[in-house]
């Protein structure tokens, strides 16, 4: 990079035009213009007097990379490497708020994979004690008494201790799902399958869990630290993909055996767009890491304590 570029650099890093530049170094705009465009170049005293507004030394303007930025001044390399404070503030806030609504996340999907357990192990308690009479009604064992569920126009008729009401349903297709299943499938096989099916729905929701407190734990290292691209940032991007694509499989097998029985699949939001999008982004801290190894390691500024 030549004089006229470098000099044309750091201008610009300090936000500052050619007239105020001619208007500190004691030339006019065209000189400066001229220096810039390599027409001409300026005498000693000149050179000094750059020097000392942009906080460099001489062989900074000169020197063939001035964005080697070892070789600035430090108030230069704020100019030059750091984020400008509004955006530092913006990023840090979304950051916060990604970090937390990940690490809630990871604590429902725990959550949900207790749900799960005891939704299966009602399931199966059911299929056991439920049976289908006349062909489309339903006859159970509650607390020691015998129930028993008819399909009445768009209700269900429940019977019960003697008495009968009305139970309303939005679908009356899930009750008509309930009776096919229990005709077309021995109480054991349900059961079995519920068991199996929950088994590896659990394991999607760890995995998924274990994802989240991966992503929690980076946006919590980029609101914290010097810089978003550290490798500990990269291990916890490639950690999220590693147990995206477990979760994938592990829950693609969980609704193939829930499928032997009920057709219904269980969609916990992840694709494999999403997956390669997060593996993507682990290259692209890499690549930011490399970049900012010259700048030593950081790219946010300091905050100012009075603001």
């Amino acid at each position: 990079m030549k004089f006229g570029e470098n000099l044309y650099f750091l201008r610009k890093s300090a936000k500052m035009s050619q007239e105020n530049l001619a208007e500190k170094v004691g030339v006019s705009r065209q000189s400066v213009s001229k220096w810039e465009n390599g027409e001409a170049y300026p005498e000693m005293d000149n050179i000094l007097k750059i020097c000392k507004i942009f906080h460099c030394k001489i062989n900074d303007l000169i020197h063939d990379d001035i964005q080697d930025i070892d070789s600035l001044d430090e108030e230069i390399k704020m100019k030059v490497v750091k984020l400008e404070k509004e955006k530092q503030k913006r990023l840090k806030v979304i950051s916060k708020i990604i970090w937390i609504v990940a690490k809630i996340g990871s604590i429902i999907a725990r959550v949900g994979a207790i749900c799960i357990i005891v939704a299966a192990i009602i399931l199966s308690i059911f299929a056991a004690k439920t049976s289908v009479v006349n062909g489309n009604e339903l006859k159970t064992e509650i607390s020691n008494q015998v129930v028993e569920y008819k399909k009445v126009d768009n209700s269900i008729q429940v019977t019960g201790e003697s008495k009968i009401h009305l139970m309303d349903v939005e679908e009356v297709e899930e009750f008509d799902k309930i009776v096919n299943v229990l005709n077309n499938n021995s109480k054991e096989k349900i059961i079995g399958v519920t068991i199996s099916a929950s088994i590896f729905l659990v394991a999607g929701l760890g995995l998924l869990s274990i994802a989240l407190k991966h992503l929690s734990d980076l946006f919590k290292n980029i609101n914290e630290g010097d810089t978003p691209f550290t490798l500990e940032n990269v291990h916890h991007i490639k950690r999220m993909s590693y147990f995206m694509i477990a979760m994938t499989v592990v829950v693609a097998i969980g609704n193939a055996i829930s499928g032997l029985v009920l057709d219904h699949d269980f969609d916990l939001g992840i694709d494999l767009i999403s997956i390669l999008v997060f593996y993507s982004i682990a290259y692209i801290f890499e690549y930011g890491y490399e970049l900012q190894l010259d700048s030593k390691g950081k790219i946010y500024g300091e905050e100012d304590e009075n603001e």
